[in-house]
């Protein structure tokens, strides 16, 4: 090699369709254990555990123990921004059903990338806090404006520990569904979290759904409307 990083190693990694489905269930942000993602993997116990510690070597996987039990999670958020943009890729390839039921629409309408909101209201959001000049451009980064600051702490986020924090604030994630950026970083997940504290948002507990209440989507609008 010439000190160019080995993609091949992980390209074999995710080019596989069972540890693929696996990954692609874990974007809902929590953490499973082998039998759960072998059940929604239609494989094995045996077999998922095999493929599991391929993906954990590899650094796609993070293993989190609590007593006898043991969980898998996604590494990073650097992991679930490649997967929703293969999942983009994947789309422009084969185009994905996303209208033949409610479930389908559901999804392109919002649902967690990992930790954050994506779909055409993570969309929204991005776009509005651009419009609004919370977010600017700044070359190929996303940043923060002091008025973006001013409105994040008005609206309860704790900027202090944001910054404190290894993950980037901002980042711009590819949404599958629409090819276009949803807001990842720390604050996106602060966001989402912030969302689900004012019940604004409430998780599908079967998928990665975010289903909006009546005052949440008025609310929503009315803070992030365009």
């Amino acid at each position: 090699m010439d000190g160019t990083p080995n993609i091949a190693k992980i390209g074999a990694l995710l080019g596989d369709n069972t540890r693929a489905r696996m990954l692609s269930t874990l974007m809902h942000g929590k953490a499973l254990t082998a039998s759960e993602l072998a059940r929604e993997a239609g494989v094995t116990a045996q077999t998922a555990t095999s493929h599991l510690a391929k993906m954990e070597a590899g650094g796609l996987l993070a293993l989190r123990k609590q007593g006898r039990h043991k969980y898998f999670a996604l590494a990073n958020d650097d992991v679930a921004a490649l997967l929703e943009t293969l999942m983009g890729l994947s789309a422009g390839v084969e185009p994905i059903r996303i209208t033949t039921g409610p479930r389908d629409s559901a999804m392109r309408n919002a649902r967690v990338c990992y930790n954050h909101l994506a779909g055409n209201k993570g969309i929204q959001l991005h776009d509005a806090l651009i419009t609004k000049r919370y977010l600017k451009h700044n070359d190929a980064e996303l940043v923060l404006t002091r008025k973006g600051s001013h409105f994040m702490q008005e609206f309860g986020i704790d900027l202090d520990s944001l910054q404190a924090s290894r993950t980037p604030m901002c980042r711009s994630c590819l949404d599958w569904s629409e090819r276009r950026s949803h807001l990842a970083g720390s604050l996106g997940r602060a966001l989402m979290a912030k969302f689900e504290q004012l019940r604004w948002v409430k998780r599908d507990g079967n998928s990665r759904v975010i289903k909006f209440s009546a005052k949440g989507e008025r609310e929503f609008n009315s803070t992030f409307g365009l």
